[in-house]
């Protein structure tokens, strides 16, 4: 596998919590940055896709009017409502 070295500055107290972790999990500093990057990436790519998803469904117009969601919320038992609308009835 090619690899790059890639330079970052970081706060002091974050740059300690990967020497900390690699020496907990016995691992290499360099694989515990690595697991983090590629976390982080999967992540914002997974946010990206549930953002192209809902803007299809809007252009589409699939969508639910907000007041439909409302009346839903006040539907919901006290302990399950959003909790803005648990003082409301």
């Amino acid at each position: 596998m090619d690899t790059r070295v890639i330079a970052a500055r970081l706060p002091a107290r974050l740059a300690e919590k990967p020497d900390d972790l690699a020496e907990r999990l016995d691992r290499p500093q360099g694989w515990i940055i690595e697991k983090a990057i590629a976390s982080y990436i999967a992540l914002e790519e997974q946010r990206h896709r549930w953002t192209l998803a809902a803007l299809a469904d809007v252009n589409a117009d699939r969508t639910i009017d907000h007041a439909e969601v409302e009346l839903w919320a006040e539907s919901l038992p006290e302990s399950k409502r959003p909790r803005r609308l648990q003082t409301r009835s």
